[in-house]
């Protein structure tokens, strides 16, 4: 069983978050019956980082001016 949880983890979702100003910070939440952060990162301008959802991590919040790119569409967050 643990063969077929890992597969489903690689084959999860990805998205893709480039920062457009420095010191744009990304946060991973948990899965659960309580939401919590477990993860931060912190990304400089033109950086680029690729995310995948897993059974730990539920959601993703970004923080500052970045584009975000996901199989559903794109979209760009901050002012």
């Amino acid at each position: 069983m643990e063969a077929a949880d890992n597969r489903q983890e690689v084959l999860g979702d990805f998205m893709m978050v480039k920062a457009l100003e420095d010191g744009v910070t990304i946060i991973g939440l948990t899965r659960g019956k309580d939401t919590k952060f477990h993860h931060t990162e912190k990304l400089d301008c033109g950086e680029v980082m690729i995310f995948q959802f897993t059974h730990h991590t539920s959601a993703i919040k970004i923080r500052g001016r970045a584009e975000i790119f996901t199989k559903h569409g794109q979209a760009t967050a901050g002012h």
